[in-house]
Order: structure tokens, then sequence, then C-alpha cells
């Protein structure tokens, strides 16, 4: 029971790797926010996991809205008392070839991507800062370390993550807030597994392990962090990516 006691906040949680998130957190006696922009998928999800213990609850959000963002604090002080772990993991993808990628799909990525982890963040930090402790954990991804074709918004957006994730370790080590960011690879989510099989091929035959990430191997990756096992880890990108090639 890794987080008994404590409280996580898991944006884009109602899905895919939030959802295992979300699941592994509960396994370890977490109390957990479900906090997404679905709300059928977020009250749907919750009800499966749901014991009746009020160890889980659905909040909406849409992380690009400071307004939004803050409701979700304010409803989570509200019901558990405080935040000890806030996972930045949603997320979304507007892909095209740099030379057809349109404004609004550049803009909309970097809103959630990015806007979206600095909002999440900011509002949690006066929560943290009062208690002398936190975990913030930023999802990147491998196309913000190697890039990725067809993927400029997004590889971006991943890699100034890494950027803001150094930074904010350096700025709130003294107040006793770990801030660290995770690269998962190619995970088997919706999202991959509606590309084609030959695509999917391809990014099996670059990985050493020769197979796509399952959702819990980068839940895992998040509980570490969370935990007090890596009271000593700040700054870092920890690759969840079974030893891809760039």
């Amino acid at each position: 029971m890794r987080l008994k006691g404590q409280t996580a906040i898991i944006t884009g949680g109602a899905g895919g790797i939030g959802r295992a998130t979300v699941e592994r957190f509960l396994e370890e006696g977490a109390n957990v926010v479900v906090a997404d922009y679905d709300h059928v998928s977020g009250e749907k999800f919750v009800n499966e996991v749901d014991e009746g213990n009020g160890k889980v609850i659905f909040l909406p959000v849409n992380v690009a809205d400071r307004d939004s963002v803050q409701k979700l604090i304010d409803a989570t002080l509200e019901k558990y008392g405080s935040i000890d772990v806030l996972v930045n993991n949603a997320g979304i993808t507007r892909d095209a070839m740099f030379s057809k990628m349109t404004m609004e799909q550049w803009q909309e990525v970097l809103n959630v991507n990015l806007t979206g982890v600095f909002n999440c963040t900011q509002a949690v930090l006066p929560t943290m800062v009062g208690n002398g402790k936190g975990k913030i954990i930023n999802t990147s991804s491998i196309s913000g370390v190697y890039g990725n074709i067809g993927q400029t918004n997004y590889a971006a957006s991943k890699s100034a993550l890494i950027g803001m994730t150094k930074t904010w370790a350096k700025e709130l080590g003294r107040k006793g807030i770990q801030v660290n960011a995770v690269a998962p690879g190619y995970t088997s989510t919706a999202m991959v597994e509606s590309i084609p099989d030959q695509v999917k091929e391809k990014m099996i035959s670059n990985t050493s392990l020769k197979r796509l990430g399952k959702p819990r191997d980068i839940a895992n990756a998040y509980l570490f962090l969370a935990s007090d096992e890596s009271d000593y880890i700040t700054g870092h990108v920890l690759h969840v990516d079974g030893g891809i090639s760039s």
C-alpha cells in the first residue's frame, strides 16, 4: 500500500494510460480523482471501479481552461482535504505533416498538452507548498525526445514538458516538491491500436523488447515516481519505451 492515505489527481484519467494509472493507484491505497474532459467515459469508469468507500471520484476538467482547473482543485480539496500527487497525463494529438499542419491543429495541441500542464501544476502548487511536500509527474513522450514524422505539434509540446519538468524541479525542490517526467514509447492504447498494422509492426521492430508497451507498464512508472521509493529523484525523465531506437 505505497500510496495509503495519499490523494492523487490524474488528468486524462478516463482512458488508456490514465485509466491504468487510476487502477494501479487504487491498488496501492490512494484516494484518486479521475479528472477528464470526457464526462461519459469518466463517470462510467468510476462506477466500474468504485467499491463504495469513497476512494475514487470523477471530476470534469478542461485543462486548457484555468477556471475549470481551479474548480477541479477546489473540489478535490473539499472532498479529500489535501493533494499529494498530480499526474499530468491529459494529452491529445492532431497529426499532420508540417507543410500541411494548420494553425488550429498546432494551437489545440499546445493548449492541452503544454498550457494544460502549466495550468494544473500552478493551481495545485499552493496546496503542496503548504504541505511542504508533493509529487508532480508530467507525461512526455519519445516523440518529444526523438521527434516523429507528422507530429510537429505533439513533439514540440512533449519536448517542452521536459524543459518545464527540469525547471520546476530546480525551483520547487527546496519546498519539498519533486517534479519528474515519464516518456512512454509506443503503447497499446486506443490511439495506437487504430493505426494500420504495417505501421504497428514497424513500431514493434524498433523496440528492443519487440512488443508494444501496456498501459500498466506506464502506470507502474507513475506509481514509482509517486511513491516514497523515489524520494531522492527529481528533474528526471524516465523512458518507458521497451528500448526504442531513435
